[in-house]
């Protein structure tokens, strides 16, 4: 008697889905996108290792060996995360040939924007003359630009837009604590910017991308702001358990990136460029060790003049490959984005 009652009821719940399911009109997208343009933006403030030593015990000669740092750039302390973004977006609308009001997604990856909410997104789209489009923040730390690529992919190939706005944006310079000795030396701001938009062929790979909680404490900020209002905690600068992060980025990462190459039906001879996030000089040389990456194949080694600038380091990255002429455009570049939560993304993506 259950079983016929619990059927019946199963058939009914099915009939009407169907029935609702066919007055639905189902959104139609691009059958393939593309990154159509980059936009970039550098801070004017140079940080020298030299300055940095001012207030932590170390040296140029250290920091180089380390890191592959010579300097950062640091945002001007009335410069916010918005208007470095608006800066790199506009260039990228432009050099896509489009105006703001063609835009109908706005996606900001950044970790450093000061309000819980309202989001940095919003108020760049209508800054950008993107208003009414769909506006939001991403908080996937160095992944969040390549998060930021799928769910533009997805978004254009669905039918929810049609050209996207996807910016990577931090001012790091605001959480970090220039006396922590292991952390003061790494981050830069800056933001970089590109639209996606529709293509006549695949532009875009797969993107293989996920998540290790159970590591959640190896970067993060000290306090919450729970923290800071409630038991007058000191600022929640960044902190970060380095060689924990260094042994999972050198070999969890590289095979993440092998199968995202695998996915995309693309062997590492066929890349015209290798753009990982910028993390670090050592962790660049030991993946392109674990890939097996031709030496033919241009690396990106932004670092050295902009550190880790979180979100918005590939970004900027392919804007100086591209602009400098060591990656061609239209050519095939692997992308990786990996950091605090621990979360990763990766895709092999057409250059525009």
């Amino acid at each position: 008697m259950t079983t016929t009652t619990s059927t019946s009821a199963s058939t009914s719940t099915s009939d009407s889905i169907s029935a609702s399911a066919g007055k639905l009109i189902q959104p139609q997208g691009a059958q393939h996108a593309r990154i159509l343009s980059v936009g970039a933006y550098w801070p004017e403030r140079v940080v020298t290792n030299d300055e940095i030593c001012q207030t932590i015990d170390s040296s140029d000669e250290w920091i180089r060996q380390r890191s592959g740092i010579v300097s950062r750039r640091w945002a001007a302390k009335d410069e916010s995360v918005t208007d470095m973004a608006e800066i790199a977006a506009r260039e990228a609308i432009e050099r896509a040939g489009l105006t703001g009001s063609d835009i109908d997604g706005v996606l900001v990856a950044t970790v450093t924007h000061p309000y819980q909410t309202p989001s940095s997104a919003a108020l760049l789209a209508h800054r950008v003359g993107a208003t009414p489009a769909a506006a939001m923040d991403l908080s996937a730390a160095c992944a969040g630009f390549c998060h930021g690529v799928a769910l533009a992919e997805n978004m254009v190939r669905g039918g929810s837009a049609r050209y996207v706005l996807v910016v990577g944006v931090e001012k790091l310079s605001d959480f970090t604590d220039v006396t922590d000795r292991s952390t003061a030396f790494i981050f830069g701001d800056g933001a970089g910017a590109v639209v996606i938009g529709p293509s006549d062929s695949p532009g875009i790979g797969p993107t293989m991308w996920g998540s290790d909680g159970a590591a959640w404490d190896v970067i993060q900020q000290k306090h919450s702001w729970i923290d800071v209002r409630d038991h007058e905690a000191d600022w929640p600068a960044l902190r970060m358990a380095g060689q924990s992060v260094f042994r999972w980025a050198v070999w969890q990462m590289a095979p993440v990136a092998r199968k995202t190459l695998e996915a995309s039906g693309i062997e590492p001879q066929d890349l015209a460029a290798f753009i990982p996030h910028q993390a670090n000089a050592r962790i660049i040389d030991a993946m392109c060790k674990q890939l097996g990456l031709p030496e033919s194949v241009p690396v990106a080694r932004d670092i050295a003049e902009t550190g880790n600038t979180s979100a918005a380091s590939i970004p900027l990255a392919m804007h100086r490959m591209l602009g400098d002429g060591s990656a061609p455009s239209g050519g095939l570049a692997l992308l990786i984005g990996f950091g605090a939560g621990l979360v990763y993304a990766s895709q092999v993506v057409i250059l525009p």
